[in-house]
Parts: structure tokens; C-alpha cells; sequence
């Protein structure tokens, strides 16, 4: 049985592998010789006039590199939007990098070009559309007359606010001319093809990115509900307001629902989720002698919150073990510091520890990113809080004020990756000697 830090850090590596773009994309998407298959669509690429690629998300540049070794010759465009620092070389997709979570300018064109290119397609077509999490903050696309800056000011607001995954896209969606199906009508009538890692719990399409090419179950009066439930209603721009507020009385057109005839040539497949995640988790806990025990698959909850509970069950478990989750936890921001909610998670894991208890607790982002920062979250013991306190920090002081990046760092105890090209949300670990 390894020391419980290491372990801990082997069963995270095993985990971010699972992730891995490559081999999932080989997986649900087949080439024998011109005939391509994806679950249930099957194409003679003979009979396609072109074979379009396009792509938004964390993931984006890896996905984009895959498709096009697996296509060849068969594709000859793709423009794929990323995180700045995403990028991977290509030999014929256009890789772009774009602001995230806050979208900006450069977004703005990549929507664009996305948008421009998808409207070119024709019924002899096929557009792949490769998206990832992250993909709805890298693709905005204003409706008029609501502007960019507009966006980014609601979006900081509800990321403050807590607001979840599912809450900001059902607004994103209401506030675009490319989410919420609105790319598969632009590609319409295209055969499109959309190849989904799913960052989002449940899976659902609608979500993922804001779902560019599924339809829409959200409505403009729900996106409204949104703002007002989380309280920024009041500093939310007019433009925005009186948007939604339009939409829901009936006088803008709703985003696509199911059953509209936009989607009657695309297949929508998810290839990776948290669950591949947290498997090899416990796959690879169980091989280094410690017993998995996999909570939950959707984790949810503020960060600070879950990992008081996590600790309190992990104490309960007989050793040596493991305790599992995967999920995303939320964040609602009172201070001004710097972290994400898998550091947040990590400190108030660490504040929770009694001095020389054995337990072993990591929190990361299987994107690699966690908030602001360049950590991806963080590994903590016992000694941390010690440890911060000797580096001169106040570790209650700095989690009421959000800020546990800098701690974290000062310690040794932040995870980094860099860009991992891939997505499928966070793994929370908590071993038990």
C-alpha cells in the first residue's frame, strides 16, 4: 500500500487518463474504408460533397487533432474555437483561442466564422461539430441589441451569484444567435454530426456547451427566473432584461424544440463523461489496496459545505479506503481573492482536519483550470494548515475571503497540470489509511 499523498496523486493521474480524447473518439467514431459510422448514422463519404469540421470547448484542439488524422484526406476545412492556451498544432483545422469564462471580442469573430461556415454548408454535406466544456463561454454570439460587454457583465455576475452550469446556459442560450440549436439551424439542411465530452451532470445536450445543436427544452421565461432567483436582477443590464422579458411575453421567436424539422438530420453523441472519471478512480485505488468507495457521480453543493461533509463520511469509512465523487461543486463569492471551487473545496477540507489526523483529500478539475487560476485544485493533508500558517497566511481568513489559490500554492499543496485537452468535470477524493 502506497503513502496515502502519493496514492492519492496516482489515482488522480489514473483519472485524467480516462479522459483521454483519442481513444474516445476511436471509439464512437468509425472509418472502414469510405464508410463512416457514429451510433446510429452511417454515411458513404463518396456521396458527401464535403466533409466539414467545426468545434468549440476546452477539448477542442485535441478532438479537432484526432478527427483529422482519423478523416485524412476526406476533410478538407474545420475552424475550432479554444481556451487560450489550448492550442494544439493541426495540419488543415483552423485552431482559434478565445477568452473563457468571460467571453470576449475574439469569441465574438470565432462565433462568427462558426456561424458562417455552418450557413455554407448544403444539404450534400456533413458538418462534424466537436464540442466540449467550456464551449458556451468561447462562443458568444450577442443577439442585438444586447452587447458583448453586457454579456460579460451578467456572466460575472451570476458566477458570483453561485448561479450552476444549467442556470447560466439557460440564459447564454436566450441571449445567442448560436446556442440552443440555433448552429444546426444555421447548418440545416446538413447532415451534422455532434461529437460531445460532457462537462455537465446527467449529461444532458441542451446543456453541454449550451447545446449549439440540440434542441432546446429552456425557455425565455426561464432564463428570466434565473437572474431573478439569484438576485441580480436589479444590477442585470436593460437591454438583457428587456430581452428575456420580450421572449417570455411571446414576442421573440423561441430558441428550437424538439420536433422541429432542424434536427431531423443531426445525431448528437456524448463520448466521454464524469463517470469514465471517477471508474478509473476507483479502479486505481483498488490496485494501490485501498477499498473505493464511490459516493456519488453528480456531486453538487457549495464547496466549502461538501467538503465538511465528505471528510465527516470519509471518517466513518473502515481503512484502508478510498471515498469517491465526481461532479462540480458551486462557489458563491463574498470575497476578493483568487481560487475556484476544487481549491475552495480543498482549504475548507484542510480547515476541517483534526492536527495529526491520517485522512488525505484532493479536489481537481479534470480541464486542468479551477477558477481564475493555473491550478487545477488541490492535495491536502493534516499538516496544511500548519503549513500556510507558517508560510504567513490565515487559512479561515483566506477562505472567507476566496481566496485559496495563493495558500494553496505557498504550501505545495495546489495541483497542476496546464491544459490537460479535456474536460469531464471534477474528481474529489478523500483517502483513508
Amino acid at each position: 500500500m502506497s503513502d496515502p499523498r502519493a496514492a492519492a496523486a496516482a489515482i488522480w493521474r489514473a483519472a485524467l487518463a480516462a479522459g483521454d480524447v483519442a481513444p474516445l473518439l476511436h471509439r464512437h467514431l468509425r472509418l472502414d474504408g469510405r464508410a463512416l459510422s457514429a451510433g446510429p448514422l452511417r454515411l458513404d463519404l463518396d456521396r458527401v460533397r464535403r466533409v466539414l469540421v467545426l468545434g468549440a470547448g476546452k477539448a477542442g484542439a485535441s478532438m479537432a487533432r484526432t478527427v483529422e488524422a482519423m478523416l485524412g484526406a476526406s476533410m478538407k476545412e474545420g475552424f475550432v474555437v479554444v481556451k487560450d492556451g489550448y492550442r494544439l498544432p493541426t495540419a488543415r483545422i483552423e485552431i482559434a483561442e478565445a477568452g473563457h469564462p468571460v467571453p470576449d471580442g475574439r469569441g465574438v469573430a470565432a462565433s462568427a466564422r462558426l456561424l458562417a461556415l455552418a450557413e455554407s454548408a448544403t444539404a450534400a454535406d456533413l458538418v462534424i461539430f466537436l464540442v466540449s466544456g467550456g464551449g458556451s463561454a468561447l462562443t458568444p454570439a450577442p443577439a442585438p441589441p444586447v452587447t458583448l460587454e453586457e454579456k460579460q457583465a451578467l456572466t460575472r455576475l451570476l458566477l458570483a451569484a453561485g448561479a450552476t452550469i444549467n442556470e447560466l446556459n439557460a440564459v447564454r442560450k436566450h441571449l445567442s444567435r448560436f446556442k440552443g440549436g440555433l448552429l444546426a439551424r444555421a447548418a440545416s439542411p446538413a447532415t451534422v454530426l455532434t461529437l460531445a465530452l460532457s462537462d455537465v451532470i446527467g449529461d444532458p445536450l441542451d446543456v453541454i456547451a449550451s447545446g449549439p445543436t440540440a434542441p432546446d427544452p429552456s425557455t425565455y421565461a426561464d432564463a428570466l427566473a434565473v437572474i431573478e432567483r439569484r438576485s441580480v436582477l436589479d444590477r442585470t443590464p436593460r437591454s438583457i432584461v428587456e430581452r428575456l422579458r420580450a421572449g417570455a411575453g411571446g414576442e421573440i421567436a423561441e430558441t428550437p424544440k424538439a420536433g422541429d424539422r432542424v434536427f431531423e438530420r443531426v445525431t448528437n453523441l456524448v463520448i466521454g463523461n464524469n463517470a469514465l472519471v471517477v471508474d478509473a478512480a476507483a479502479a486505481e485505488a483498488d490496485r494501490l489496496g485501498y477499498r473505493p468507495h464511490v459516493l456519488t457521480r453528480s456531486l453538487q453543493g457549495e464547496a466549502r459545505e461538501v467538503a465538511r461533509d465528505l471528510v465527516a463520511r470519509a471518517r466513518g469509512l473502515p481503512g484502508p479506503a478510498a471515498l469517491i465523487a465526481g461532479g462540480e461543486t458551486t462557489v458563491t463569492v463574498q470575497g476578493r481573492g483568487r481560487g475556484g471551487r476544487c481549491q475552495e473545496f480543498a482549504l475548507a477540507a484542510a480547515l476541517a482536519l483534526e492536527a495529526g489526523e491520517s485522512l488525505v483529500v484532493l479536489a481537481a478539475g479534470t480541464d486542468g483550470t479551477d477558477g481564475p487560476t493555473d491550478a487545477a485544485g488541490g492535495l491536502i493533508d493534516a499538516g496544511t494548515v500548519a503549513r500556510t500558517r507558517a508560510a504567513g497566511f490565515d487559512p479561515a481568513g483566506a477562505l472567507a475571503d476566496n481566496d485559496a489559490h495563493a495558500l494553496l500554492t505557498a504550501t505545495g499543496d495546489g495541483v497542476v497540470t496546464g491544459p490537460t485537452n479535456t474536460n469531464l468535470l471534477d474528481l474529489y477524493l478523500i483517502i483513508r489509511p
